[in-house]
């Protein structure tokens, strides 16, 4: 469908999934500043206590503590603009802030998806062929993949970000999110549509081939765990893995229910609930189920917390 009708071409991009000022804003923003707060802290601490804590220094921790440094960019892609809308009277966004929201946001998501799928062949290495697993999962091959999702998450998505950018927008303007997304954005663009679809298919595709690179992989290691003869041996196979498994149905869980849609419309209220469990709730947990469910972490977590009291009480 072209717009030919429409002349003025948009700079800018309105924000309309965000209550009004007097509706009562800060019952949101406050809630939502804690928590991106939480978040922030709660990543630096899990990362700071891994390379911190030499006891840690091994592959999955080493994902471990990458994954959570990616979290706190990945939430500061969006949150602060969700916090500035909430109290300010113009929730407009340029079309270049936009397109700059999409590219880091969904970049720093690629990353994660890849370095989860990197952490789950890890644990399958680790537990299914153990006694290869130093030879296989060397230093240089641990960075080599961290820095490679990395590269890969943000190359991957530039041509997209770039067609994009060619589009004309020359009305409505108004974004029926809380943040920039594919979907709603190209609504807005005076030319055929039809490439949502596209879009659908193509980022669809890269989501099942993740789950199932990473549901196989789980499908071996319980097989395989299930064999262990004690007991004793099962719950300690299975707990290196509680936490990674506990972060990908999180993570996997929100990001199907946004993009795994296809042509299936949900109400507005249902769409901004499913971008917030996706862009703020999973994040949230992500620290909680690294510390909580992991023996090794909250050892080194109170490590991390002891040293930063003595450095206190040094300076003071």
């Amino acid at each position: 469908m072209v717009r030919s009708n429409q002349t003025s071409m948009v700079t800018e991009f309105l924000f309309s999934g965000f209550p009004k000022f007097e509706d009562g804003n800060l019952l949101f923003f406050i809630p939502l500043l804690i928590i991106y707060i939480f978040i922030i802290v709660g990543n630096l601490i899990v990362f700071f206590a891994v390379r911190m804590d030499t006891h840690l220094h091994n592959p999955m921790y080493n994902f471990i503590s990458i994954f959570s440094f990616l979290e706190i960019w990945y939430t500061t892609a969006t949150i602060p603009k969700m916090l500035s809308n909430l109290v300010s009277k113009k929730k407009t966004i340029f079309i270049i802030g936009c397109l700059l929201q999409m590219y880091f946001f969904h970049s720093l998501g690629n990353s994660e998806g890849i370095l989860l799928t990197t952490m789950a062949i890890d644990r399958y290495v680790a537990i299914c062929n153990p006694l290869r697993y130093p030879t296989i999962m060397t230093p240089r091959l641990c960075t080599q993949l961290s820095i490679g999702s990395c590269i890969f998450g943000f190359l991957v998505l530039l041509p997209e970000i770039a067609w994009i950018s060619t589009l004309p927008f020359c009305g409505p303007k108004q974004i029926h999110q809380i943040f920039c997304d594919f979907e709603p954005v190209l609504r807005l663009a005076c030319t055929d549509t039809s490439m949502i679809l596209i879009e659908d298919v193509i980022h669809a595709i890269a989501i099942i081939f993740s789950v199932l690179i990473i549901a196989l992989s789980y499908i071996r290691i319980i097989t395989v765990i299930l064999r262990i003869p004690s007991a004793e041996g099962r719950q300690k196979a299975f707990s290196t893995c509680a936490s990674h498994l506990g972060v990908f149905l999180m993570f996997y869980g929100s990001v199907s229910l946004m993009y795994l849609r296809f042509s299936a419309t949900f109400p507005p209220i249902l769409n901004k609930i499913i971008a917030l469990m996706f862009a703020v709730l999973a994040p949230c947990f992500n620290p909680i189920i690294y510390s909580l469910r992991n023996k090794d972490m909250k050892i080194a977590i109170k490590k991390l917390l002891c040293l930063q009291k003595v450095f206190y009480a040094s300076a003071s």
